[in-house]
């Protein structure tokens, strides 16, 4: 459908983060469009519920088996032709896991990865929780023309975005990739939704989307199945459409204004006042969050 894909990065916290990745390319292509997903987590399992839960080789292990590497080497055909390339770790204690993203990137390009399958969209999952320079690299290196961040209301999924907007700040000026927005994830709590949406407002981005999670997204996933293959007409599946159609049709961006350290912990303070207070029954639901 296009002449040149498009590179979407999605961070994300485990779970949500790859769950997120995996049915936004399983809508994606079940419209129509080519996908390439490339899992940057040294779990190498972020491309499993397109692929019925079935392990595949990982780039690094198959570079450090086989002097020559092709493309059916390392990946795999998932659901409706997505096709699933997991990154890998290198050997424990031997070295950085994000360092070695760039061998991966660099490998993919000297078989022609993308020349040869010619993809609408590559989706690069990779962990929201660590911003070493490797897990960087679609940021900092320009491969990603936009970058999504998922995140919950929970303290440390906010903590690492604000992280990952710092690092997008620093970039975005020298080539970086651009923030496309946030994906609000694991809504559970009624003060969830409030919270993401404020955080979002005052580091001057916006939320896209959300990110389901419900019993039906957890049984699909016991399937190894994402939830647009296992219940394709639930609302769920509708909710992942809406984010992928949303990607394809909105493409602006812009660069975020981050907490600094001591502003976000005076948010969050203020936020746990604000809970506190309506749980205690000091104030109304609706007058606190």
């Amino acid at each position: 459908m296009m002449n040149n894909p498009k590179h979407i990065a999605i961070y994300g916290e485990g779970g949500i983060g790859s769950t997120t990745t995996s049915n936004i390319s399983a809508a994606l292509v079940d419209a129509g469009y080519r996908v390439i997903q490339i899992g940057c987590d040294p779990k190498s399992d972020s491309t499993i519920f397109l692929r019925g839960g079935i392990d595949l080789p990982t780039v690094l292990d198959t570079v450090e088996e086989h002097t020559k590497v092709k493309i059916e080497d390392i990946s795999a055909i998932g659901f409706k032709g997505v096709l699933c390339i997991e990154a890998g770790a290198p050997s424990p204690g031997v070295g950085c896991a994000g360092r070695g993203i760039d061998t991966v990137v660099n490998v993919l390009h000297q078989i022609r990865l993308f020349s040869e399958y010619k993809p609408d969209y590559v989706l690069y999952y990779l962990p929201g929780d660590v911003i070493c320079g490797g897990f960087a690299m679609p940021i900092r290196n320009g491969h990603a023309d936009r970058v999504y961040v998922v995140t919950s209301s929970d303290f440390m999924a906010i903590f690492a975005a604000n992280n990952l907007f710092r690092a997008i700040t620093k970039h975005a000026p020298f080539g970086g990739a651009r923030l496309g927005g946030v994906i609000a994830g694991a809504l559970t709590t009624p003060y969830a939704e409030s919270l993401v949406k404020d955080f979002v407002a005052r580091t001057g981005s916006r939320v896209v989307g959300k990110a389901p999670r419900s019993l039906l997204v957890s049984q699909g996933e016991l399937y190894g199945q994402t939830i647009i293959e296992a219940f394709p007409k639930s609302k769920e599946a509708d909710t992942y459409r809406k984010l992928a159609r949303f990607i394809v049709e909105d493409e602006r961006t812009n660069i975020p204004k981050p907490f600094k350290s001591p502003e976000l912990k005076a948010w969050a303070h203020e936020w746990g006042d604000r809970i506190f207070n309506v749980e205690a029954g000091v104030i109304g639901e609706s007058a606190g969050i």
